[in-house]
């Protein structure tokens, strides 16, 4: 079965940056359309970041200008660039396919505070 697996995660000060990798047991990166999510205990998972097959990106409005989300040319990581970090990024943050079909991997957390 086709694992996913985040990393990256960790405490950083506002103003910040973290950089996110999600590995996949596959290539599945580079034909199908993937994206970065996030969570916060308490409320449903949000989208954060998507990039279609062909590498077009769209970005979650509260996000936009200071996430990159990129692939590598083999097609199985994908990683989340995050700069100006705010408190309210905090969440657990995840990948998957967009929409989002696999199974959800354990997620990396990511903690924004002074």
């Amino acid at each position: 079965q086709l694992q996913l697996v985040e990393s990256g995660g960790g405490l950083v000060q506002p103003g910040g940056s973290l950089r996110l990798s999600c590995a996949a047991s596959g290539s599945i990166f580079s034909i199908n359309a993937m994206g970065w999510y996030r969570q916060v205990p308490g409320k449903q998972r949000e989208w954060v970041a998507i990039m279609t097959s062909g590498g077009t990106t769209n970005y979650a409005n509260s996000v936009k200008g200071r996430f990159t989300i990129s692939r590598d040319n083999a097609g199985n990581t994908v990683y989340l660039q995050m700069n100006s970090l705010k408190p309210e990024d905090t969440a657990v943050y995840y990948c998957n396919l967009s929409p989002a079909k696999l199974t959800w991997g354990q997620g990396t957390q990511v903690t924004v505070s002074a």
